[in-house]
């Protein structure tokens, strides 16, 4: 946190307060102004200052083209976004997750950036990661910003009771991580706490580690196949809760907020969540609370998780595609990124990015395994499958919830998640 203050402050300029907008895509104001709006989905203090100092740096060595910030919200960006495009108000410049946008792109929504997008912005993102907001037919709907991968948190002072060594390492074997689990579960204490309420995130990114795929395909014409490499995290689940008792069953049906709590006071000796939460457990650990971010999980094809990360689109509608675009790679700037990173506690997709937030937190408070993790970041079948939020929402979550509260079998769990998206279809 102190790390990151510091680095905000230094790289960017003062805030701009937020603006309300009573339509989208403002076009031309009568003193040949261009003004685009920028449809904001930060919610953190330090992330929205972060923002807020973009948009200032940019109005100021721009005053021919203005952005505004209009802020929305994560919680129902999806449902206002299909409003917003069929209704013909979309704002210029929108902010989403990759996973989110595909299905808008294929219908045509968003713009193509891939000619106005400069090559040290292409350059400094992974191919892997383009890959991820890149549609069917080549076109580049987005620049990918700010990443998220699941990491192994432990309280050190929990290992060192135990007489457990933290492991160390590139990466962390699940055969490892499952027997570490069960040699510190005991005395009232489990091995691993999992805040599972809403699962299929954290199972289908994860599960990337096995190969497990789920969809081929893309679009309207994606495939689902749930086999064994999909099933392999699901199940090393739900064997740690019910067979070994390592994890604690109840945690799954909880949030991560409401199983933070008992990592503090030990009942938990691990903890797994998005890497994120690293900014929770410094504003609210117990004062001398001792933690760690063990080496990213690797299954049998390594350390891999979805890279879903935060984008940034222009409308297809906008009058002003080209002016969107230019304000998107000013936007991609690698400290620019960091800034807006170290804010939210995300892995920048810009690896120069990723460098300068390395030197700035020095690796401390979890930082260097939490930039190690985004090296196994790549684009997941499942975000090119226009159907994807729907049968996210209506058949894999329910049914992950049911699996690991122990109500169905993997079979039955199989099933469900085939037969959800032939219903779709």
């Amino acid at each position: 946190m102190r790390t990151r203050n510091s680095a905000v402050a230094g790289v960017l300029a003062l805030p701009l307060a937020l603006t309300g907008c009573s339509a989208f895509g403002v076009g031309g104001d009568d003193d040949g102004t261009t003004t685009l709006t920028f449809q904001s989905l930060a919610f953190q203090d330090t992330t929205i200052a972060a923002t807020e100092a973009i948009v200032t740096a940019w109005n100021e060595a721009n005053p021919d083209t203005q952005v505004e910030l209009v802020q929305g919200s994560w919680d129902n960006v999806h449902d206002q976004l299909v409003t917003q495009f069929q209704g013909g108000t979309a704002p210029d410049i929108i902010h989403d997750e990759s996973a989110d946008i595909m299905g808008f792109a294929e219908q045509g929504y968003l713009a193509d950036l891939d000619p106005y997008l400069s090559e040290d912005v292409k350059g400094a993102v992974s191919d892997d990661v383009w890959k991820s907001v890149t549609a069917g037919d080549g076109a580049v709907v987005a620049a990918p910003t700010l990443l998220q991968s699941y990491v192994v948190f432990v309280n050190a002072d929990v290992f060192a009771d135990a007489g457990v060594e933290v492991p160390a390492g590139e990466t962390l074997t699940w055969d490892d991580f499952q027997a570490l689990a069960a040699e510190l579960t005991g005395d009232g204490r489990f091995g691993v706490g999992w805040g599972m309420q809403q699962p299929t995130a954290a199972v289908m990114s994860l599960s990337l580690g096995f190969d497990g795929t789920y969809f081929s395909g893309s679009g309207a014409e994606a495939a689902i196949e749930v086999g064994d490499n999909e099933l392999a995290v699901p199940e090393r689940i739900h064997s740690m809760a019910y067979d070994d008792a390592s994890l604690d069953p109840v945690s799954l049906t909880q949030s991560g907020s409401d199983v933070l709590p008992g990592f503090f006071d030990g009942k938990y000796a691990m903890y797994v969540a998005g890497n994120y939460v690293a900014q929770q457990i410094t504003e609210s650990a117990p004062e001398g609370f001792n933690w760690a971010v063990l080496p990213p999980l690797a299954g049998t094809a390594g350390a891999a998780q979805a890279a879903n990360p935060q984008t940034m689109s222009v409308a297809a509608e906008s009058e002003h595609v080209e002016e969107s675009a230019a304000f998107i790679d000013f936007f991609m700037q690698a400290e620019h990124q960091a800034a807006l990173a170290q804010g939210d506690w995300l892995i920048p997709s810009s690896t120069a990015a990723r460098d300068i937030v390395a030197e700035s937190t020095a690796g401390k408070d979890g930082w260097e395994a939490i930039l190690a993790s985004g090296e196994g970041l790549a684009a997941a079948p499942f975000q090119g499958a226009v159907n994807y939020p729907q049968w996210k929402d209506q058949h894999a979550t329910p049914a992950l919830q049911q699996y690991l509260a122990d109500e169905i079998t993997a079979e039955q769990l199989q099933q469900q998640l085939t037969d959800g998206w032939a219903e779709l279809g």
